[in-house]
C-alpha cells in the first residue's frame, strides 16, 4: 500500500451512504488517507435528509455532488468498499474490495438515516484502523 492509502466508496447514486462514509473518512483521518467516491448511476444530487444528518455531527456535505465511477478511480484505490452496488460497480481483480450491507438512506426520516450514519461511523474506524496509517 502506498504511503498515503488510497480508498473509493461506491453506490449506485452515490447520494447518501458513499457521501457519508466519505465525509467520514475525510474526517476522521485528517488527511491521512486520500477519499474517493462515486456510483454506478449517479442521481443529480445528494439526499438532503442524508446532508441534514450529517451536518448534525459537524460534517458537511452542502458542496458534494454525485460523480460517477470510472475505471481509472477503481485503479488508484487501495480499498474499494461496495454499498448495494451489486454487479453495477467495477471490479478488478487483486483490489482489496469491502462489501457494507447498509440500508439506504433514500426516501427514509431522519431517525433512520441516523442509524444508517452512526453504523456507517462505526465502519469507517475500524477501516481507518485496518490500514494502519500514521497519525
Amino acid at each position: 500500500m502506498s504511503q498515503r492509502p488510497t480508498v473509493l466508496f461506491m453506490c449506485i447514486h452515490n447520494a447518501g451512504r458513499s457521501q457519508m462514509a466519505a465525509g467520514f473518512l475525510r474526517h476522521l483521518s485528517q488527511g491521512r488517507i486520500e477519499v474517493l467516491s462515486a456510483g454506478s448511476e449517479p442521481a443529480l444530487a445528494l439526499h438532503p435528509v442524508v446532508v441534514a444528518a450529517m451536518a448534525e455531527v459537524g460534517i458537511d456535505l452542502a458542496a458534494e455532488h454525485p460523480r460517477v465511477v470510472t475505471p481509472e478511480m477503481v485503479q488508484l484505490a487501495d480499498v474499494v468498499v461496495t454499498m448495494g452496488c451489486g454487479d453495477t460497480c467495477p471490479f478488478f481483480p487483486g483490489k482489496r474490495y469491502e462489501e457494507w450491507a447498509l440500508d439506504d438512506p433514500a426516501n427514509q426520516p431522519i431517525e433512520s438515516v441516523r442509524v444508517i450514519r452512526d453504523d456507517i461511523r462505526h465502519r469507517v474506524e475500524a477501516l481507518i484502523a485496518s490500514l494502519d496509517v500514521d497519525g
